[in-house]
């Protein structure tokens, strides 16, 4: 609270007891209080009543303190519920808040408006009259402009707002220059979208209008960034309202181009399908004309609302991490959101939730709703329960502004504010662009069907160019023909843009973030399918092993974990018997050395679900985090790894755009069970599986999906492999599923030593984490590469059925052949199943002469894991099937009833019968 804060909770009649104990003795009186009753005496001056007080006095005075205290509480209305009795709605009226500001409610009176009261110097106007007091509150918070920010806690942020908000008593004070710059962006706002609206008729486009002062909002926001805070570089994230206005009138998206896909003219690229024309994503390096440059990235998005929020947060944080040295400051994220979608999409919350936390802090982002205050169909009322659409930033205590859509000049000097605030304090900041949907939620809808009064009113209401325009001619600013002439500027430009548009035989798809891709080529499965070299010199990897079993000098680890050092010294050193945690600490090491970084985020990373990892040990004296992997000397890349919120959703996301601006490093999302990542789906359906093909953008995100049947119920056995096979398609991913330590350590380092990224999905093990049989020598690491197909090593003679697996199930059926010593069974591993080797797989096939029966074994019900994928796909061969039976859920509650069901496919593998 502000230096006055001490006011709220206090009762009158203690106020006239103090302030007779400050008569007395001002020293005796608390420091805050005494300052406040010497701005008291000082404002009786002007009642005459300095010197001895008389007695008759008395009860004037003692009656006037209590009304100096009403004055300040009426302040403190004012700042905390001032935003409800704005004047932001352009379209509706407001709803109806009790109680009001009304001075009545505040044990004040008409009699008292002429009176000076001292309160006034809490606002900075000095002590002045009570109507005086009353125009500034109303003209700082209930004008065009609503504030919320008494809930901040903060004593400094509040302090900072109510110094800022009593500059010109928050109203905008510009140039008449940058009045005719607000007017021109207005202009090419709404003339764009008129012109659209002539030429493509009942075209989808999600329209900005009723929300046009966006342009202007965004393109000064950009503008005062690089002027007065030296930002070098913008992410933007936001859905398809306004997004081709925004393309054009900020990203200076060729026209002609736009025009072209209104066209419907196919993608000059045959190897993608492209996207609609509102989800496209564009780079752009911009130099104003002071000769300052900002890079503009305007992140590509699908229709799921939202969705795009944590991509383009990662991406902002790749680049902090790989372009500005940590300095926050450098790059601004803005987030432009619907008002049904921020109250109604859970991903809002994650992503504020994850706005201060160290692994996906961005140095604060600023989000701008474009309030149309309708859904699809749904009106506002039955779109949230919560006040405003906003109220999720009260979470994570951040400022909102509520803001007149139609009153540009509030909306510039809105965004000012709130750019502000996020470069000083590093905090989310949120604005509320109170307009309208012109058209229905697309331009083919009929809005009247379900709001008929409300657009009847928005028929005949002004666009916002026609508002600011008259406004700037009857104060003399411009005159009508600069007006008129303006807009048939641009509309010639328009033309002519289309006109030019007419001779393209084809679209394009522009490559987003472009630069950052450079040296890498997009492949396809040939590329996919061929070897890399991703062994490493065994000295080097023993180099790794003793930087990771040695407790630092200095540190002091608790007794377990340094007997997990000496565990991890003993495997690689005395036994070379290497685990999976193992292998993969050497695959992360060996990255490092050669100069690759590693992120890993998820719930429980740092020591992983099943305590295999460990990457994090903490001093035991001073809990210091301290990752091993980054004490070796000869490291060129670093890790940075982070235990995630309770999210999938929100934090794959936020990871998938950091791999999407940071190619170099190899960036990991672990699930905390596999099955927990459908928590995430739209992310792996929009994303992972689809964004090569509709807008040529490249990603390596690896993620690790815990999968295995060990008895633990319908939840935690399967990460359902089936969906992820069926989202493959062509050269879209990869998708494995190893069994032992070698082969993860290759198929990682293969990810990095790639000329060209595909996100990668392994299910990892569980039980197999620690089996004694899943182990590799530190020569399996040193020596071969990634194998997509593990061979038995019966004698091929003998062999009578061939069987195909995958994974831990691998395991379960070498025991029981090893139980009932057959050798007429050989069991291969896919260790690869997107995309399938099929010439190492016929290689294999071939090998076998006498096999009589070839099938799929899979512990999996029949309708989940690999089966109809492969049954799909591997048509080199007529398979049988051994797996459970079909199943509404992957496993069941009892580990009696799955163990066996379990040995009843092990049994049908090897035709035994019970």
């Amino acid at each position: 609270m502000d230096k006055f804060s001490f006011l709220n909770a206090a009762h009158t009649a203690y106020f006239a007891d103090l302030y007779d104990q400050y008569i007395q003795n001002p020293d005796s009186v608390e420091p805050s209080w005494r300052a406040f009753f010497q701005g008291y005496d000082f404002g009786n001056e002007s009642y005459g009543l300095n010197g001895e007080i008389e007695r008759e006095d008395s009860h004037q005075l003692t009656d006037h303190v209590h009304k100096e205290f009403y004055v300040v509480r009426l302040i403190d209305g004012y700042r905390m519920r001032g935003h409800l009795f704005t004047k932001t709605n352009p379209v509706r009226e407001r709803r109806s808040y009790f109680p009001t500001l009304d001075i009545k409610n505040f044990n004040l009176s008409k009699d008292d408006l002429d009176t000076v009261f001292s309160a006034g110097e809490i606002l900075g106007i000095g002590a002045t009259t009570l109507r005086e007091i009353i125009a500034h509150l109303d003209r700082i918070y209930c004008s065009s402009i609503g504030v919320e920010y008494m809930y901040l806690r903060n004593p400094e942020v509040i302090q900072w707002w109510q110094d800022r908000l009593n500059v010109n008593d928050n109203q905008p004070n510009f140039s008449i220059e940058t009045k005719k710059y607000i007017l021109s962006k207005i202009n090419q706002a709404v003339t764009f979208e008129h012109f659209l609206q002539t030429k493509y008729v009942g075209q989808k486009r999600f329209s900005l209008e009723g929300g046009e002062s966006l342009i202007p909002a965004i393109s000064n926001v950009l503008f005062y960034s690089v002027e007065k805070y030296g930002v070098k570089e913008c992410v933007l994230g936001m859905a398809h309202r306004g997004r081709l206005n925004t393309l054009v009138n900020i990203f200076r998206k060729p026209i002609k181009e736009l025009f072209s896909e209104f066209d419907g003219k196919d993608f000059e690229d045959e190897n993608i399908d492209g996207d609609v024309k509102y989800h496209l994503g564009f780079t752009l390096d911009k130099t104003y004309q002071n000769g300052k440059n900002i890079k503009m990235n305007l992140v590509p998005n699908p229709s799921h609302l939202e969705t795009v929020a944590p991509v383009a947060e990662g991406i902002t944080r790749a680049k902090i991490d790989s372009d500005y040295g940590g300095d926050n400051s450098k790059i601004l994220p803005i987030i432009v959101h619907g008002d049904s979608a921020i109250a109604g999409q859970g991903v809002a919350y994650e992503v504020a939730q994850m706005s201060l936390l160290n692994g996906y802090k961005t140095g604060g982002t600023i989000h701008i709703v474009v309030n149309n205050q309708i859904g699809f169909t749904t009106n506002y009322l039955d779109a949230r329960s919560s006040t405003y659409c906003t109220d999720v930033a009260k979470v994570t205590l951040s400022p909102v502004l509520h803001i007149n859509s139609d009153d540009a000049e509030a909306v510039v000097h809105g965004v000012e504010l709130a750019l502000e605030y996020r470069m000083r304090f590093k905090k989310d900041v949120y604005i509320d662009l109170l307009g309208y949907r012109k058209y229905g939620h697309n331009e083919g809808d009929e809005p009247r069907f379900t709001q008929p009064k409300l657009y009847k009113y928005i028929a005949k209401h002004p666009n916002p160019f026609k508002i600011y325009s008259d406004k700037l001619i009857a104060s003399g600013t411009i005159d009508k023909a600069y007006s008129e002439g303006i807009v048939a500027e641009f509309k010639e430009t328009l033309e002519r843009e289309y006109e030019k548009s007419r001779h393209a035989e084809s679209s394009k798809v522009r490559e987003f973030m472009q630069e950052r891709w450079e040296g890498f080529q997009r492949q396809g499965l040939e590329a996919m399918l061929a070897s890399v070299e991703t062994a490493y010199p065994k000295e080097k990897l023993e180099h790794i092993s003793k930087v990771i079993s040695t407790v630092p000098e200095g540190a002091t680890f608790l007794r377990k974990a340094e007997r997990i050092l000496e565990g991890r010294y003993k495997m690689v050193f005395e036994e070379d018997n290497l685990d999976w945690g193992m292998g993969e600490t050497l695959a992360y090491g060996s990255l490092m050395e050669e100069g690759y970084n590693v992120r890993i985020s998820g719930q429980d990373v740092e020591r992983g679900t099943f305590s295999h990892r460990h990457a994090i040990l903490r001093d035991e004296k001073t809990e210091e985090r301290i990752n091993l992997l980054n004490t070796n000397a000869n490291n060129s890349g670093r890790m940075d790894i982070y235990n995630s919120l309770l999210s999938e959703y929100g934090v794959l996301g936020f990871d998938y755009g950091y791999a999407m601006a940071n190619p170099n490093t190899l960036t990991i999302w672990e699930a905390q069970f596999g099955d927990f990542s459908n928590g995430a789906q739209i992310i792996f359906d929009q994303y992972l599986s689809a964004a090569e093909d509709k807008w040529k953008s490249q990603n390596g995100i690896v993620v690790l999906l815990p999968h295995g049947y060990e008895g633990q119920g319908s939840e935690h056995s399967s990460a359902r492999m089936e969906r992820y096979l069926q989202l493959c398609g062509n050269d879209n991913m990869i998708v494995a599923d190893c069994t032992t330590p070698a082969n993860f350590f290759h198929l990682l380092r293969r990810q990095m030593k790639r000329n060209f990224r595909k996100p990668l999905i392994v299910f990892t093990p569980k039980s197999l984490l620690r089996h004694p049989r899943a182990v590799s020598s530190l020569n399996d690491l040193a020596t071969g590469q990634f194998q997509e197909v593990i061979d038995d090593t019966l004698k091929p003679n003998k062999v009578k059925k061939l069987v195909f697996c995958t994974g831990k199930f691998y395991y379960d059926l070498l025991a029981e052949r090893e139980k009932l010593e057959r050798d007429d069974i050989a069991l291969i591993r896919i260790e690869q199943l997107f995309p399938l080797h099929f010439d190492k797989i016929q290689e294999i096939i071939d090998k076998y002469p006498n096999v009589e029966t070839y099938a799929w074994a899979q512990e999996e019900p029949k309708n989940m894991g690999a089966w109809s994928y492969m049954l799909q796909h591997m048509n080199l061969v007529e398979l049988t099937v051994y797996s459970r039976a079909l199943s509404s859920v992957p496993a069941p509650g009892s580990s009696t009833r799955d163990k066996s069901r379990q040995q009843r496919v092990i049994d049908a593998v090897f035709n035994v019968t019970k």
